[in-house]
Parts: structure tokens; C-alpha cells; sequence
């Protein structure tokens, strides 16, 4: 298997999951200022243009929540469970996609990317609303976390990866993490695990030898 990557928020999760499976993986990384996604060769992977995606045979596989699943069930983990919780990590999934990261990713974007690209200021509107609204949704996750240690109470599975991850970033990108304990414990209950702490480990090299 070839996962494509850059070093962003929606391939720090697929990144993460792969090492923390010990699948046998190749890290190529994507680099996105010199727009290699944009390349005839990459577009062939993935026709939206942007990372991660995954090769494995004959398969061509995007969006990062999906390609974790997949992961999960190649490796035929307890990370992508085998019954109905599975409709609850969709949830999760559908939750994150469309409240908490939606916001939280707009931070993301308005004081990391931009400055990365050299796009300009971050814009003070968007930051106001996005900042509200991770806040009205960064409540239900705390609350939802109080009494458990994971999304699925004790059980770890990609929907804790998925919804956590702009987290790591929480710093950078303003994101007001500290205002809500149980969501703090979760993130550092993950930030134990190697491959979350530290997910795009060695890529550099392994970037540098190998061909988009």
C-alpha cells in the first residue's frame, strides 16, 4: 500500500492510524506549495486534487475518513468494530464533518494555511464565527467525554481519530481546547500514543527517496 500525504490535518489522522496499525505502508508525501497534487500523475489517484489518498492494488481510495476505515479492516482491527458501533462512529464521522471540525478547520485554515501560502490575514469574521461555534459544539463533545474515555466509552476506534484531529493543532490555530477538561484528557489520553504524537515520523526521508 502507498498513502499520499501532506502534512495537514486531514492526512495527520490517516498518517496516525496507519502507524498505530503497523500496516505495511509507504509514506509518500505530497508537496502542496509545488502543487504535486495538481500533477496528471496524482489526479489519476485522486481527481479532487488534494491528499491523503490510498493505492493498494488496484484500488484508488480518498476521502481520510474512509481510507482509516480501511486501514482498520485491512489490519482487522478493533479500531473499525464489527457490529453496530459501527453506525455510531458514521455518526461521529457526520458530526465531526459537519459541526465541530467544519469549525474548528476553519481556524485551521485562518492561522495556519493562510500564513503557509502566503494568502494574508486571517479574517477577523471568520475567526469570530468559527471561534462560536467550536465553542457551542466543543460543549456537547465535553460533555459526551465526561464519563468516558473514548468517543465509544472504552472502546478506541477511528471516530476518536477522525474527530480529534485538529487538535494537535490546537495551539496554532486558536483553537480554545483548554476550555474543556474532558475534551483535554481524551486529546491527551491520544497524545499517549506514539502514532498520534507523532504521525508524519521519518517522512521526510522516506519522501525524498521515492517518486510522486
Amino acid at each position: 500500500m502507498k498513502l499520499y500525504f501532506a502534512q495537514t490535518m486531514n492526512s495527520y489522522k490517516t498518517c496516525a492510524v496507519a502507524r498505530y496499525l503497523d500496516l505495511d505502508v509507504e509514506f509518500q508525501r505530497v508537496d502542496l506549495q509545488e502543487g504535486e497534487q495538481r500533477s496528471v500523475a496524482f489526479l489519476a489517484i485522486n481527481p479532487n486534487g488534494k491528499t491523503p489518498a490510498l493505492v493498494d492494488g488496484e484500488l484508488r481510495l480518498w476521502e481520510s475518513n474512509a481510507i482509516i476505515c480501511y486501514l482498520a479492516m485491512k489490519a482487522n482491527s478493533d479500531l473499525w468494530p464489527r457490529d453496530e458501533k459501527q453506525i455510531d462512529i458514521i455518526k461521529w464521522f457526520n458530526w465531526s464533518t459537519d459541526h465541530f471540525c467544519r469549525f474548528a478547520g476553519d481556524l485551521y485554515f485562518e492561522h495556519i494555511i493562510r500564513p503557509q501560502f502566503g494568502l494574508g490575514d486571517p479574517d477577523p469574521g471568520v475567526v469570530e464565527t468559527a471561534t462560536g461555534y467550536v465553542r457551542r459544539y466543543g460543549r456537547i463533545l465535553d460533555d459526551h467525554l465526561a464519563q468516558r474515555r473514548y468517543l465509544l466509552g472504552d472502546l478506541l476506534t477511528v471516530a476518536d481519530f477522525a474527530v480529534a484531529t485538529t487538535l494537535p493543532y490546537a495551539q496554532e490555530a486558536k483553537i480554545p481546547l483548554d476550555e474543556f477538561p474532558a475534551m483535554r484528557r481524551w486529546h491527551d489520553r491520544l497524545m499517549e500514543l506514539p502514532a498520534w504524537q507523532s504521525p508524519f515520523t521519518n517522512v521526510h526521508d522516506a519522501a525524498s527517496s521515492s517518486a510522486t
